[in-house]
């Protein structure tokens, strides 16, 4: 592995790349830093190199790393599975919640959100494979759910979320995100209020370039840009 510096530069050709086999403009892909395991140096580093958007996957991490890294321009974004009784420290400070896959979740960043006057922007995670390790609404019940908390006044879908299998080849992946943007692209053709289908979230350091390929709008990149994570 080289510097964070290089490992950005070198994604970010890999994103160009994928983007001109797949006719689309780079500009529609944000790289997300996933920091999680990683100090809050790494974050400096990321955000000197212009990765403003960091992903954690446990809100008192998040939290933590937010107190150590006073940077406005650091947009966080909440990427693990959300807890009911963790969704009050979120709403205050998350830019995007990629993980909503519950009414009763959503339910829950409603009321936080409300009484906090804003309005969060969330995800919904569909399981697009069939491993029982994975956290996701089905797809076939997607677009009923997305309709159930669409009339929610502080919660605004802004796309979907996925994560691919668990494989060395990231062409198993291909059918997965697929199969979110057709969903995505269904949803839309509903003209739901108060939800959009701006983005695709899926794709990390083992199959990003499908995923860009395949449409998505956000990737979520921890190893690729900083190394292995230590085992401990």
């Amino acid at each position: 592995m080289g510097t964070i510096a290089d490992n950005i530069r070198a994604v970010r050709q890999r994103i160009d790349d994928a983007c001109r086999r797949a006719g689309r403009n780079p500009n529609e892909v944000t790289l997300i830093a996933v920091t999680k395991a990683f100090d809050s140096t790494r974050i400096t580093e990321a955000v000197r190199e212009g990765v403003c958007d960091i992903g954690e996957n446990f809100v008192q991490e998040l939290l933590g790393k937010r107190e150590q890294v006073l940077d406005g321009n650091i947009r966080w974004h909440f990427i693990g599975h959300v807890q009911t009784n963790k969704v009050k420290s979120l709403v205050e400070v998350v830019h995007l919640i990629h993980s909503v896959d519950s009414y009763r979740v959503a339910e829950e960043v409603e009321r936080r959100a409300s009484k906090v006057g804003r309005t969060v922007d969330v995800l919904l995670e569909v399981k697009t494979t069939g491993e029982a390790t994975k956290y996701g609404v089905p797809p076939e019940e997607a677009k009923a759910l997305v309709k159930k908390i669409a009339p929610f006044e502080h919660v605004r879908i802004r796309g979907l979320m996925t994560i691919g299998p668990f494989s060395p080849d990231p062409e198993e992946s291909r059918p997965c995100f697929r199969k979110l943007r057709e969903l995505s692209e269904s949803i839309l053709g509903q003209s739901i209020e108060n939800v959009e289908m701006t983005h695709l979230s899926m794709g990390m350091t083992n199959d990003f370039e499908v995923a860009v390929e395949e449409g998505a709008t956000l990737v979520r990149l921890g190893t690729a840009l900083f190394g292995p994570r230590s085992a401990g």
